[in-house]
Parts: structure tokens; sequence; C-alpha cells
């Protein structure tokens, strides 16, 4: 991946430097050693670049390599996202300056100014924000729920990503404890538990089976469940890790639902929970089978877990009377602002609550990450879901 973004990488490097070097660094110092000094980062991060792109180990999914990727990218944006904006504004002034005579220093200073909430951002989101989890306290009301279910708390994991923990068992240890003090009637999960590999599990296996509630744990899977992005040696071998991540998934006391349902009871009453294979829009995986899930579920609340939001909009609502859905996969990627994030531009119904009349989709922003060890804004999510009549 690295080798297709090697060009616009240096750009996105070297650029900046350039400008900046001749417009103020030339003008601020005239000592050779300083304006050699100036450009160690660029040189170190470059040589960096050069080396994962094209001389480290190959194998994209590797998890040491990928661990490596991610906090590389974390300093190279940490000394490149900051030169970028200051070099952008102070252009953005030029015209300003030549034809208008207004100042540059309102320029420079916005620039110096984002420059340095970009860096406390990237270091806040990288070091506090990636273990910061949030729980949210959400509440769903509906006319068909059953009387003995009004008050029913679910509480909602998703996208934990455990590879991308490795080294560090007391968050996951901490995610457990948090979700054990909501005292959930039931805790569902639906996918991405891991990155790559069900190997990724080890050492996590047992704290994650410390997670309880009165009805059990659900889950489903996510695309990265499936492995597609790990080179594999053969069609058997990713057959296997499959196989063994639902093995997994089974000691650890949670019931997988694979195109199938189960019923919760209350006193006399009941409802459906119904879980999909990840259904995704394209490239991503679509192994759901929707309607032999729903089988023998008519007339019935129905909760529907299902990885990929995207799935509510083309399927769920056009084609079956289900309640409420409840998804993850966005991550919110892993950058919120207010009510904004990149994710936006992607998925129409990307974190939170969405309503079609009275039917609902939850997507909750999930635990872990893929790639930037960062988050901001979209914090680590506990979804705690109360069911109201």
């Amino acid at each position: 991946m690295l080798q297709r973004l090697f060009i616009f990488l240096l750009i996105f490097l070297i650029l900046p430097d350039i400008y900046l070097y001749f417009r103020f660094i030339v003008k601020l110092t005239t000592k050779c050693w300083l304006r050699i000094l100036y450009w160690f980062p660029c040189i170190l991060l470059t040589m960096g670049i050069t080396y994962l792109g094209y001389f480290a180990k190959n194998i994209q999914a590797e998890q040491q390599f990928q661990l490596v990727i991610g906090w590389f990218s974390i300093f190279f944006f940490l000394f490149t996202a900051p030169k970028l904006i200051l070099a952008l504004c102070t252009l953005v002034g030029v015209p300003f300056h030549k034809w208008l005579r207004w100042p540059r220093t309102p320029f420079i200073c916005t620039g110096l100014t984002l420059g340095l909430i970009s860096i406390i951002i990237i270091i806040y989101g990288s070091f506090i924000g990636r273990t910061q989890f949030d729980v949210k306290e959400v509440t769903y009301t509906s006319s068909r729920l059953p009387q003995a279910f009004d008050g029913y708390r679910i509480v909602q994991l998703s996208d934990i990503h455990i590879g991308s923990w490795h080294g560090n068992v007391s968050a996951i240890q901490k995610l457990v404890d948090l979700v054990n003090q909501q005292h959930p009637d039931l805790i569902v999960f639906t996918g991405d538990l891991v990155n790559h590999r069900t190997v990724e599990l080890d050492g996590f296996q047992e704290i994650l089976t410390g997670l309880k509630a009165k009805d059990g744990v659900y889950s489903v899977l996510g695309n990265h469940d499936y492995g597609p992005y790990y080179h594999w040696k053969d069609k058997h071998a990713e057959a296997e890790n499959l196989s063994d991540l639902k093995q997994r998934q089974a000691a650890m006391g949670w019931k997988l639902l694979n195109n199938e349902h189960d019923v919760l009871k209350q006193g006399n009453d009941s409802i459906a929970l119904i879980g999909v294979e990840n259904e995704g829009e394209p490239p991503f995986s679509q192994h759901g089978d929707l309607t032999k899930a729903m089988r023998g579920t008519e007339g019935m609340f129905q909760i529907l877990l299902s990885h990929n939001p995207t799935h509510w909009r083309r399927e769920v609502l056009p084609q079956s009377n289900v309640d409420l859905m409840l998804a993850g996969h966005t991550h919110g990627m892993q950058m919120k602002l207010g009510n904004y994030s990149p994710a936006s531009y992607i998925y129409p119904e990307w974190c939170g609550m969405y309503l079609e009349k009275t039917r609902g989709l939850y997507v909750n922003l999930g635990i872990g990450y893929v790639g930037l060890p960062f988050r901001f804004g979209a914090w680590p999510e506990i979804t705690v879901l109360t069911l109201r009549r």
C-alpha cells in the first residue's frame, strides 16, 4: 500500500517544507547548521517511507508490520500536517497582501494556531483518545415492543479489532469492567472482532470471556473476521482461520448468529434477535441471508444485528419489517469534530440513531481502530440501549 502512495506522500511531505524553507527559514537565520537541521525530519521521514514501502516485510497483514506502519503514520502526520496548514494559510494570504495590501501577520498567526491545534489533536487522539471509552445511553421507543421488555437494557459493542490492542491488555480489561458495570440484560457484538487472524485473540480471549449479561452475549461476523486482507497460503488456511474464530467465540460463551435467530423471553413475552453474516456494499464481502435468518420470526418484535449499516437501506428497510437494526463498521473514520466526520461522505448513516417512522438503525462507532492508532471525537463506544414502549 505504501508503494502505491509513495509519490503522494513525498509530495505531501516535501512541497510544504520547500515553501516554508524559502518563505521563512532563510530569512530567520543565516546559520548553516540551523538550515540543515530544519531538513532533518523531512529526510528521516523520507527514509522511513522508502524503507517501509520497498524494503520492509512485504506482507501487509502481519500484525507487527501493521503496528509499525500505524505508528510511523502518526509521526508522519505529526510533522507534516502543521507545516501543510501553515503553508496553505500563508499562500492564501499572498493575493490579499499583494492586491489589497492586507498584512501577512493574520494569515501567519492563523496558520500557526491551526497547526498547533492539529498537533494537539494528533497527540491526544493517539495517546489518550483511542482508550477513552465512551458509555453512551440511548433509548429506542416502539409501541410494538412487548410490555415485559419495557426497560430492557442492551449493551452493544462493535469493531474491537483485537489485533490493534497488542500489548495493551489493561485497556480490554477496562472495557469488560465498564460493560459489566452497566448490568445489561443482553450484550451484542456487531462484528470485526479481529483485524486479520484469529490468533490475535491470544492473551485476550480469557478477558473477553468475562463479559456477562442476564441473557448472554450474542455476536455476528464483520468483514475483517473472514480474513480477506491477509495473504493466506491457500483457501484451506483461510477457512481454518474462520472456523477457529467461530470455535473461540463459542468457548468465550458468545453465541454467534450466522444467518439465524434466537428468541429472547421475558415473562410471557418474547422478541426475536436476528443475526446475519457480513452484508456489505461492494467491495466488502456479502455473506448475509436475511430471509433465512428471519424465517420463523414473523409478527414478532425484531432486532437485527448486521455489521454494515448500508445493509439497512439496501435490504432491511425495503424487504423486511425489522424494528431495530444494530450495526458498526464505520468507526466514524476515527475522527469526529462536533457532528462532522469524514465518514459522512461515505456512509449515509455512520453514527448514532436513525429513524424511518418507527423503525430504527443504531450505528456504534466501535472500540478499536484500523491503520492509525488514533481516535479523536469518535471515541471508542459502549452503547447502552434501553428499549421503551
